[in-house]
């Protein structure tokens, strides 16, 4: 059993509904806890509405693999379409950190190669793992981040 974070993120429709169910599909059985709810600013170029986006802490057995599968799945019930590279979306799920393992496969790179320079992360991550994030590394996080609530206090 391990600790893994995945980053969860929607700009399109109900937000805090495809939050809530991309938590339900991605946690699957395993016991997890959720940082607060923040709206920030996209990156990426792409014009567009602000992202709600929340850190999922879980404790289980899967691989990074696993956790990709389980988040591959929970967009493309939500209607995902990949048509904008960094464009809107109705769910955005990424896996960050499983445990202490390391991934080199380009479809699933872990810990996540750019979670250190995005301040949707870094904030909700920081707020379940403060030990995994600096004070020097929250300030300088790029994007604005708004702390709405909770996922139940925005439904």
């Amino acid at each position: 059993m391990h600790l893994a974070y995945l980053s969860l993120g929607s700009n399109l429709g109900d937000r805090a509904e495809h939050l809530k169910a991309g938590v339900t599909m991605v946690a699957s059985s395993d016991r997890y806890r959720l940082s607060r709810v923040y709206e920030t600013e996209p990156v990426g170029g792409v014009d567009q509405d602000d992202f709600w986006n929340l850190v999922l802490e879980l404790a289980t057995d899967a691989t990074p693999r696993e956790l990709l599968e389980r988040a591959h799945r929970a967009e493309a019930a939500r209607a995902r379409r990949r048509e904008v590279h960094w464009g809107p979306r109705t769910l955005d799920v990424d896996v960050l950190l499983v445990g202490e393992e390391t991934s080199e496969d380009p479809e699933i790179l872990v810990p996540h190669p750019r979670m250190f320079e995005r301040a949707f992360v870094l904030y909700p991550l920081a707020e379940l793992a403060p030990q995994l994030v600096s004070a020097g590394q929250l300030a300088h996080a790029a994007g604005r981040v708004v702390a709405l609530g909770t996922l139940e206090s925005l439904r």
